[in-house]
């Protein structure tokens, strides 16, 4: 059987919640030995993140901690702190998403873990970084309000809401994905570790791309438009006679191929709607003319009829029938593994596709602390090649040092 793009890569994976463990499932699903180090009687923070549930666990925490192993360490117990810096040296990768300072008044801060061991690749993931910001605890929701997100999303102006899911925790676990990987690339030719540093409110001003870069280009302070977009029209959602219809046209052909599917081709010639930029300006008048004719047939009629014109357009669907979709169009969008209790646990696949190396689905998401009995007998043996059920463990055997002293772990990143 074909190697995956990550065999032989070990992660001491120190992270919690959301941004830190999607990352170290990605880097799993492609073959990285994955270690996911947990306190003893309560773990992860989202194990007690439900309802719902699926075979005793929190669905929250079974969504992003496949293909990982669970090794409860006490970093306040010396021994457990020993195995902790005994799992960097042998580490290929470390993440962290604690409040900044906590894992160095561990001893197991970037700059020690590097002198253990100068292959480490050390992810540190922070809300608001580590300088003025280091005291800010980092909650998703905390960081779409402070960093402009809300303040574009929502029905109306003053009536900011949240996405539906964590966004920024998953576009800075998606980031920092390639930095790892970077960093991991880097390392084949100078053999040398580093940092990789992530923040939520980074990721989320980039990740807002033209909502952000017009204010840094041009000054322009976007606001909320409900389900309108600021620079392109008709793009927005619409009333169908049954249901919620999402139209968004993206240039003048597919304008015109809308007006005339939807039996008014003279909307394409009138002046007010014959560029993109006049159409803009009269988005509420457009909004009227369209309203009219599409309520007067179903969702599913108009996605019949417009589609095969080329309109991008579609009913707004919930989960359960995005997953029909993506199922009747042959996506493959589970990702199927035995559970804890033998029946099955019907995970959602990673969307990467790869010819060759496809992400792979080996480990269900581990219960707490079922495989620290295997993997403290590792740790506190001599150095082997690999660690029991893995594929392989770098080491430093002559890495100096022992850890500082323990401290209060912080706020989830």
């Amino acid at each position: 059987m074909t190697g995956l793009p990550l065999d032989g890569v070990l992660v001491a994976d120190f992270g919690r919640v959301l941004a830190a463990p999607y990352l170290t499932m990605l880097l799993a699903d492609l073959g990285a030995d994955v270690i996911k180090v947990e306190k003893p009687g309560t773990g992860d923070d989202t194990r007690a993140w439900g309802p719902p549930h699926a075979q005793g666990e929190a669905t929250y925490f079974l969504s992003v901690n496949r293909n990982k192993r669970s090794l409860t360490l006490d970093l306040h117990d010396p021994a457990d702190l020993a195995r902790a810096v005994e799992l960097v040296r042998r580490a290929d990768v470390l993440v962290e998403n604690f409040r900044p300072g906590t894992m160095a008044r561990h001893g197991l801060g970037p700059a020690r873990a590097q002198a253990l061991n100068p292959r480490l690749v050390y992810c540190s993931i922070t809300g608001f970084g580590s300088g003025k910001g280091a005291e800010l605890p980092g909650y998703d929701l905390l960081v779409q309000a402070v960093g402009g997100l809300m303040s574009v999303t929502g029905p109306a102006p003053g009536e900011p809401v949240k996405a539906g899911v964590a966004l920024v925790d998953v576009l800075t676990g998606l980031h920092a994905a390639v930095g790892v990987l970077a960093a991991l690339r880097e390392r084949e030719s100078t053999g040398r570790g580093q940092l990789v540093e992530l923040n939520l409110l980074s990721t989320l001003l980039s990740g807002l791309v033209n909502q952000s870069a017009g204010y840094t280009l041009a000054g322009a302070v976007p606001g909320i438009l409900g389900n309108r977009h600021p620079s392109i029209a008709p793009y927005e959602v619409f009333t169908a006679a049954d249901r919620p219809l999402v139209v968004a046209v993206g240039n003048d052909r597919q304008f015109a191929a809308l007006c005339r599917g939807v039996g008014a081709p003279e909307l394409a010639d009138d002046p007010r709607f014959a560029t993109n930029s006049e159409r803009v300006a009269h988005v509420s008048v457009l909004a009227r003319e369209l309203t009219a004719r599409l309520e007067r047939r179903t969702a599913a009629e108009w996605f019949a009829v417009l589609t095969p014109l080329g309109v991008p357009c579609g009913p707004v669907n919930d989960v359960a029938e995005a997953f029909a979709l993506a199922d009747s169009l042959g996506l493959d969008p589970r990702a199927p593994l035995p559970g804890p209790d033998g029946g099955p646990l019907d995970l959602v696949a990673n969307p990467i596709g790869l010819s060759r190396t496809p992400p792979r689905y080996q480990l269900p998401p581990p219960r707490l602390g079922e495989h620290t009995a295997e993997l403290t007998a590792w740790l506190d043996a001599p150095v082997t090649p690999a660690p029991p059920g893995g594929r392989m463990a770098r080491t430093d055997p002559e890495a100096p040092g022992s850890p500082e002293g323990p401290a209060d772990p912080g706020e989830p990143a």
